[in-house]
Parts: structure tokens; sequence; C-alpha cells
């Protein structure tokens, strides 16, 4: 193992899952089938505060390079003690739970325009609040298809210079 999180080509990522979602989703699976390897616990729907504990423990276990939050899990992930990880937020749910209302400047979070769940606008306050960028992808609140799948993936590797917008498309 070279650096921390990382095995061979791939790195190491904590996927945090959405509320209903179940691990072995979509995005976790492309990660993996990338070359990635994917811690993936289940994380509690009805329990906040379990499903940070759960995600803490499980990123205290495994110190992963990188920390893949999607939608609660989004909020999840921004309510740990992530040390140096990078941080992925997609279409991250912050202001519906958890105490967290930063990330930090490298955090990269992708988001469509069209979400009917979570508001763009809340990417965007995210991001200007914390210096950090929010690429805007995709055509629903999932993130589940080709070009977004493409971008979290090309957001995950750790070893690129800081991400930009044009980075993407």
């Amino acid at each position: 193992m070279g650096e921390r999180g990382t095995e061979g080509d791939g790195v190491k990522i904590l996927f945090l899952h959405g509320w209903h979602s179940v691990p072995g989703g979509v995005k976790p699976t492309y990660l993996k089938d990338h070359g990635h390897t994917v811690i993936n616990p289940a994380l509690d729907d009805d329990d906040f505060e379990a499903a940070v504990r759960i995600a803490q423990e499980a990123f205290d276990q495994h110190q992963p390079a990188v920390v893949v939050g999607s939608s609660r899990g989004g909020a999840i992930a921004m309510n740990i003690n992530s040390s140096d990880a990078k941080l992925v937020l997609l279409c991250p749910a912050w202001k519906n739970w958890g105490t967290a209302n930063t990330v930090r400047p490298d955090t990269v979070i992708l988001h469509s325009s069209s979400d009917d769940v979570i508001p763009f606008a809340d990417s965007e306050e995210l991001a200007a609040k914390s210096g950090a960028k929010v690429i805007e992808v995709g055509s629903d609140h999932r993130l589940a298809d080709p070009e977004p799948l493409a971008a979290m993936l090309k957001a995950c590797h750790t070893h690129v210079e800081p991400i930009q917008e044009e980075d993407f498309f």
C-alpha cells in the first residue's frame, strides 16, 4: 500500500449512500468496476446519528483517501471527521440532516440543476460558504447516468491537480 488510501492504481473510497438507498448500488459499483476499492456500509435510515457513527467507524477502520456521499450520505460525510480525505458530494442534503454547514475548499460537489429532491441552490450556497467547487451535471437527483458517473469517477482521483469545471467536459 502506497500513500494513505491507495492500493495499486485504485483509490480506497468510502461511499455513503442516500436515504432509503442500499449498499452496492449503481454509483459504488461504477467506482469498483473502475478499479477502486469501495467501502460501502449500510447506513441507518431512521437514526442520523447512528448513520454518522457507522460512517465514522468505517472511515476509522479503512482510512480511505476519498469519501463520496450521495444526498443524505453527503450530509453524513460532512458530519464525520474525515481528516484530510477528499470529499466528493453528490446532491448533498446538508440542509436536511446534521449540523455541518461548510466543507473544505478542496471538496467537489456534483449536482443536477434539474434535481427535484434537493435544490441545486443548496449546493451553490454550500460552495459559496466554503470556497468549494460545484459542478452542474446530470439530469436528475440520482446522478446515475453516464455523464455524472464519469464526473464522479474523475472527482475521486486524488492524484490530479485541483479540479476545474472544464476538466469534466
